[in-house]
């Protein structure tokens, strides 16, 4: 497949071992690599039982026209592919439509798997893709996976590390002493033998933090990002070996540390919080060893997702109605609850996700059954309802008796008798 521009064609030559360790020679004929880096496509996912799929395949297909546009030599996709481990079927389609685009367009593409994929679907017919340049690791098993590229100025690594949790690396290496994901992610790297000198770039997906810089939430990562005592958090150092690090997990594009340690973001305003987010993607030139610069570029959805708030005569007043076929979140301050109201703002706004209250009588109520929950359950109940909000399972009982213990030396012993 010709590339247009000075990308005058790509070479791909088969890997000879199809291990766990795939190391191949991609060879593009520009000066200098450019890759673009996403993130967090969710692709399937659903905001308010609205289906986000028509909107996706609109974004996707001006990813596809940018990458002709700016002459990418190579697309990253860190991790949440899908929304869910079972994708549905329209879900799977738009992939494959998207990573046929891509082979189309003779563009390197290496795509991992995030938290919320299943890797046995996203890696099926991962060998034989290899063929039509796109590479995926869906799964770790033992080895780092590895691609060499190569440019007019060198040689490229290519890394990929799929979401994995600290069990899956014990596994591998028992002996190791492996207690918090950040063990294990310094494991899998240290058991690599990454060369400094030579250009490097890994594609991840896990929680990635700065020594004193938290990322910024989007809100629509879902409860398991927060975590009680930084337990999945990683250090951004891990990665001091490499001169990109494209990172998926986090919903808001942003850097972590340094310019080339990035989240790409997620494809899409995918819950209230994010109305006010600018999303843009990462286009990335790669010079020599230490010469990489960074260009963020913003696409258009097919809706943006807003926020009104204020009493419904206001909010529907003709000339206060702008741009009515966008996602709406609608907060109304009326006292009185109005009959019908969905029905009625569907009238302007058709694509009304959710309706709420901020009136005297809400704020009474929440306030009555944050107290009314504080008052009827004991330490231990409220702890342990916590903690499955936040990982989605029961706490140990052990873990459990752990807390009981630190409430204690803190004072609030009674409450957690």
């Amino acid at each position: 497949m010709i590339k247009k521009g000075y990308n005058v064609g790509c070479l791909f030559f088969q890997p000879i071992d199809w291990g766990s360790i795939t190391s191949s020679l991609v060879i593009c004929m520009g000066i200098k690599m450019k890759l673009l880096h996403l993130g967090d496509l969710h692709i399937g996912k659903s905001v308010c039982d609205f289906s986000m799929i028509a909107d996706q395949k609109y974004m996707l297909e001006q990813i596809l026209e940018m990458i002709s546009n700016e002459q990418i030599d190579m697309v990253l996709i860190a991790g949440d592919v899908y929304d869910k481990a079972i994708p549905s079927e329209e879900s799977v389609k738009l992939l494959d439509y998207f990573l046929c685009r891509l082979s189309a367009l003779g563009t390197e593409t290496f795509m991992i798997s995030g938290n919320h994929d299943s890797h046995e679907r996203l890696n099926f017919g991962s060998s034989l893709f290899e063929n039509n340049k796109i590479h995926i690791c869906a799964k770790y098993n033992g080895s780092l996976y590895k691609k060499v590229c190569q440019d007019g100025l060198g040689k490229i690594n290519v890394y990929l590390l799929p979401f994995i949790k600290a069990s899956q690396v014990v596994h591998f290496y028992p002996d190791v002493g492996i207690a918090s994901y950040e063990d294990a992610v310094r494991t899998v790297l240290a058991q690599s033998k990454i060369d400094t000198s030579e250009r490097n770039i890994i594609v991840a997906h896990q929680f990635v933090a700065g020594k004193s810089q938290e990322p910024l939430l989007a809100g629509s990562e879902g409860a398991g990002v927060v975590n009680v005592g930084a337990v999945e958090k990683i250090g951004v150092d891990c990665f001091d070996y490499f001169d990109y690090v494209a990172l998926g997990h986090i919903h808001c594009p942003q850097k972590i540390g340094r310019e080339t340690v990035r989240y790409s973001g997620s494809l899409l305003k995918y819950s209230l919080s994010e109305v006010n987010n600018e999303k843009s993607f990462p286009v990335v030139t790669f010079g020599k060893k230490g010469d990489v610069t960074v260009e963020l570029l913003k696409l258009k959805p097919r809706r943006e997702m807003r926020h009104l708030k204020g009493k419904l005569k206001q909010l529907l007043d003709r000339n206060n109605i702008k741009s009515p076929e966008d996602y709406v979140y609608v907060t109304l301050t009326d006292e009185e609850p109005i009959p019908d109201v969905m029905g009625i703002f569907q009238q302007y706004y058709p694509n009304t996700m959710k309706i709420s209250y901020d009136n005297a009588h809400t704020r009474e109520g929440e306030q009555k059954d944050i107290t009314k929950a504080v008052k009827e359950k004991s330490f231990p109940q409220l702890i342990s309802d916590f903690y499955e909000m936040m990982y989605g399972c029961e706490i140990s009982s052990e873990e459990l008796q752990i807390m009981i213990d630190l409430a204690g030396e803190a004072g609030v012993a009674d409450e957690a008798d």
